[in-house]
């Protein structure tokens, strides 16, 4: 979605048989990154209920919901940034 140097995506619950772009389940948020901060708005209600009937966000959106804090109330594991996980063992090591 969006246009030209204009970026929008909607968050989608997708069977894992359909192709990327193509048929999707129920339309859940959308994520909108050009203003400062980004905007993200997600319904939270049906987003803990996907993930806890075994929905599989991708990085992106598993990245999104940990920062809105849904994976901790879908009883899942927060999703861990690699740069952010890098930038912790490095202070460690300090």
């Amino acid at each position: 979605m969006g246009r030209r140097n204009r970026p929008f995506y909607r968050i989608v619950v997708a069977d894992a048989r359909a192709p990327r772009d193509g048929r999707f389940v129920e339309i859940i948020g959308h994520y909108d990154p050009l203003p400062d901060p980004a905007k993200v708005e997600v319904n939270e209600e049906r987003a803990i209920y996907w993930l806890k009937q075994g929905a599989q966000p991708s990085e992106a959106v598993a990245k999104l919901l940990t920062r809105l804090g849904i994976m901790e109330k879908a009883g899942l594991p927060p999703y861990v940034y690699t740069k952010h996980l890098a930038r912790i063992q490095a202070a460690k090591q300090e």
